[in-house]
């Protein structure tokens, strides 16, 4: 943003100093507002969103200082600079301005050059200010697309974010059933748009239900609830989460060029999270029950939710759940497993 497109607000009672400073602005670059008492300079500055204010202090009914007053009050032009430009230039006038919340301060008689280059510098700073904040959002926005919101913010706070350890959580794997026969006969463009659209749907369903997704492995899918905020229903929130993703799929293959199926497996109990990596961070959660919930999946069918018996006990009677009796799992032995259906 050049001088040509920085709007600056002359407030200035005297028609004739209104003037000068219109002509010596436009001359400059700048694009000058006018208004000649407080009360219109409150409206402009709503309006107009200038870039900067030049405030004279000695006006009828509001006067500089109770203008500033008023537009630092106002979250809408709370950010605005301000300087002052007055024939009081006695010291305890300009240590008022400053602490009034101006930027500058110039005395009148003023040099034309002066106020441009002050006025010039403190635009320049504010563009330089908000190009910082808005790299700075969109940091923020990066970071909370990587984190949960909680982590995320103690991150930002504090520069770090412990490990923690979970009680009890609950903790789903979903996986696509013949994945690599099917992406082999797939261009990268389509395999990737099939996995994007998918992703990105079965993310809304496990937002929807006070879930968190952790990653994607490849076409894997994990998700946990209960972490990084307790939640007491946290198996039935993600089974429900589990079988929503299920019938958004099935639903998809209705009308689909290409069809997908996918595993489900559920399983809850304890386990650690927390950031890994500095330079690229990734929130993951580890332990046993992540381990099971893992060989759970494997051990289901297509388009099925497999669970097991902690799981399946927290889930109680809001979900139905049907034995499959003890299967044997690689590393645990014998698992008491249960379909999980709506």
């Amino acid at each position: 943003m050049g001088p040509e497109t920085s709007r600056i607000l002359i407030v200035d009672d005297i028609e004739e100093n209104l003037q000068v400073l219109s002509d010596t602005l436009t001359q400059a670059g700048f694009h000058p507002l006018q208004a000649k008492s407080g009360e219109r300079a409150l409206q402009v500055a709503a309006k107009a969103a200038p870039d900067l204010i030049l405030l004279d202090i000695k006006m009828p009914g509001l006067d500089g200082f109770e203008t500033i007053a008023r537009l630092k009050a106002d979250p809408v032009t709370a950010d605005i600079p301000v300087i002052f430009i007055s024939a009081l230039n006695q010291i305890e006038d300009k240590i008022r301005g400053f602490q009034s919340g101006a930027v500058d301060y110039v005395s009148k008689p003023f040099q034309r050059e002066e106020v441009v280059a002050r006025v010039g510098t403190h635009v320049r700073l504010r563009q330089a200010q908000q190009a910082i904040a808005a790299e700075r959002a969109k940091s923020d926005r990066l970071l909370e697309s990587i984190l949960p919101p909680g982590i995320a913010a103690e991150l930002k706070e504090t520069g770090s974010s412990a490990p923690r350890s979970y009680r009890d959580v609950s903790v789903l794997f979903t996986d696509l059933v013949d994945f690599t026969r099917t992406a082999a006969g797939l261009t990268p463009e389509v395999l990737i748009t099939e996995l994007n659209e998918m992703v990105a749907a079965f993310d809304a369903i496990v937002l929807a239900n006070g879930c968190e997704r952790i990653k994607t492995i490849g076409d894997a899918y994990f998700a946990t609830c209960g972490i990084p905020e307790a939640k007491a229903d946290h198996a039935l929130r993600l089974a429900t989460a589990g079988l929503q993703m299920r019938n958004w799929l099935a639903a998809r293959n209705r009308t689909a060029a290409i069809q997908w199926e996918m595993r489900l497996g559920l399983h809850s109990g304890p386990a650690v999270a927390g950031i890994v990596g500095t330079q690229r961070y990734i929130y993951d959660v580890f332990g046993d029950t992540v381990n099971l919930a893992s060989r759970l999946e494997a051990a289901s069918e297509p388009m099925r939710l497999n669970a097991s018996l902690a799981s399946a006990r927290q889930i109680g009677d809001d979900l139905r759940c049907t034995a499959r009796g003890a299967i044997e799992v690689k590393g645990s032995g014998p698992v008491e497993m249960f379909w999980v259906e709506s």
